[in-house]
């Protein structure tokens, strides 16, 4: 499965925030590691959604799921 770009100021993938939210880290300690939506904060919604659906106790499988809507939105930029 090819990666989703959620945070497009810094660059950062569904899948660099999924493997940190699987390592059992917070949205905050993410944030503060990779700098997803430190920027323009777009991709704030779209970044939480992808910690919540990958922290630890969910499933894999969760990362497929269809793309957020900041994604769309990120290519009419």
């Amino acid at each position: 499965m090819s990666a989703m770009i959620v945070c497009v100021c810094k660059r950062i993938s569904d899948h660099q925030i999924a493997r940190h939210a699987r390592a059992g880290m917070s949205f905050d300690d993410i944030q503060m590691e990779l700098g997803v939506a430190t920027q323009c904060g777009r991709c704030e919604d779209c970044a939480r959604g992808v910690v919540a659906q990958c922290s630890v106790g969910q499933p894999i499988a969760a990362l497929h799921r269809a793309p957020c809507a900041c994604a769309e939105g990120a290519s009419a930029r």
